[in-house]
């Protein structure tokens, strides 16, 4: 679903991963036709940083709870 946002609706999808910043400077860039494709190339690319970042946060703290913490 946030996939098909950051495609078709970029700034909106910056929202929902807690980014409102990048979000309004995204639809200032979709504004125009021209800035529609940059501004869903930097939405699924910060997607994927996004995903990579909860994928970190879940491995540490797994390790921290088989550490016996």
């Amino acid at each position: 679903m946030r996939l098909f946002l950051a495609i078709f609706l970029p700034w909106l999808q910056f929202f929902t991963i807690g980014r409102p910043f990048a979000g309004i400077a995204c639809l200032l860039l979709q504004i125009t036709i021209i800035g529609w494709l940059p501004a869903a190339i930097w939405s699924v690319y910060a997607l994927s940083q996004y995903k990579t970042d909860k994928k970190i946060e879940k491995a540490l703290r797994q390790a921290g709870t088989s550490n016996g913490n």
